[in-house]
């Protein structure tokens, strides 16, 4: 505690309120609304200007959905945005997951904020509930927070407003450069993949073996066991594995340096990078025939030229995905096995750089956060 702050709770000195969700099913409290509506996903900055989604007056009237004022500081109390906080710059109503907090003459709205980035990690490891933990409003007011002059709250503000700015700099300066070398990088890979002269012309079914992997019971799928089970939730990350015992045919297991493609709700290749695991339905094996280099394959994959082909064609209300006969009937175009190698190898290293630029961008990114919460604990405590 800084000594000479008074203190108090967020519950004593502020008045607070949560909004809510008009009936999803009446359409006149949707259509043609002008009334801005927040939701707790779109409290991730610092100033809140605008909403996507909108409610009519009827939709207000009917439903716990309140108006907050212009500098009413919120914060999120649901889902992957829990515990952010941002001011609004216009009036709004939010849904039930958001904790509207008034202006009022105690506070100024950034000294608000900036106490709530401070108490984020804090209020975050409050959250309870099963598929999707919260934070509640209780918890919010329960908050003890210092009350210094005014005065002293606009020092308080300018100083970390300022220090702000310059650790932003840093990160914006890395995301810049990481941006400018995916362009780079996505622009050679369009250009070397356009067809040129001589190239071959073929269906992938003609060039490439599509096998299918295999579904499973809830019962087979294990917390612990021989192999892994690869699935499209962990194909692009290395969490959340399942296991089997399963003794299966040799074609549905992938191994290092097999050329896997995920094909329902997250779609893209992948040159399996591991050790033998089985793979699951949604996701396909694909064998290259003696014409084809499988990281040309790859990369083509992962072009605009088979997106062109297939995303328009996608399939399933609950959950898209590319059928294998789309697939197979994608037309492939592609040059000498050598050719392709040299291709490879150039896309190999602009790509290498991406992924180096990538490794320091989320180094700065974690190092600016860790800078910024240094800089508030030294503010509050």
């Amino acid at each position: 505690m800084k000594e000479g702050w008074e203190y108090s709770t967020i519950g004593k000195t502020c008045k607070t309120y949560s909004g809510g969700t008009p009936l999803k099913n009446v359409k006149e409290y949707y259509q043609d609304g002008n009334i801005p509506w927040l939701r707790s996903g779109e409290v991730c900055k610092k100033y809140i200007s605008e909403t996507e989604l909108f409610i009519t007056q009827k939709g207000l009237e009917n439903s716990s959905a309140k108006y907050y004022p212009i500098d009413t500081v919120v914060v999120a109390m649901y889902g992957a945005t829990a515990a952010q906080v941002g001011i609004l710059k216009i009036e709004a109503t939010s849904n039930q997951a958001v904790c509207g907090i008034l202006p009022n003459s105690k506070f100024l709205p950034e000294f608000l904020y900036y106490f709530f980035c401070y108490r984020k990690n804090f209020l975050a490891s409050q959250a309870q509930g099963g598929a999707q933990p919260n934070i509640s409003q209780v918890k919010i007011k329960n908050l003890e927070i210092p009350v210094p002059p005014l005065s002293e709250q606009q020092s308080i503000v300018d100083y970390l407003d300022s220090a702000f700015a310059k650790i932003d700099v840093m990160k914006a300066n890395a995301e810049k450069a990481l941006n400018e070398a995916t362009a780079l990088f996505q622009a050679s890979l369009k250009e070397m993949l356009e067809p040129k002269e001589g190239w071959e012309e073929k269906e992938l079914k003609e060039i490439c073996k599509v096998i299918n992997g295999r579904a499973y019971s809830k019962d087979e799928m294990l917390k612990q066991g021989k192999y892994r089970l690869l699935r499209v939730g962990n194909f692009f990350t290395n969490d959340s594995w399942y296991y089997s015992d399963l003794e299966l045919e040799e074609d549905k297991y992938c191994d290092n340096g097999d050329l896997l493609y995920a094909w329902s709700a997250s779609f893209g290749p992948r040159i399996w990078d591991g050790e033998k695991v089985i793979y699951h339905y949604h996701i396909w094996k694909m064998v290259c025939s003696e014409k084809i280099d499988k990281y040309f394959m790859c990369y083509w994959l992962d072009s605009d030229k088979l997106k062109k082909q297939t995303m328009t064609n996608l399939h399933g209300a609950t959950m898209a995905h590319i059928t294998k006969g789309i697939i197979e009937a994608a037309h492939v175009r592609f040059p000498s096995l050598s050719e392709q190698q040299t291709i490879v190898d150039t896309l190999d290293s602009l790509k290498s750089k991406v992924d180096k630029l990538q490794e320091n961008y989320d180094k700065i990114s974690q190092e600016c956060d860790a800078l910024k919460q240094a800089i508030l604990r030294q503010v509050f405590e």
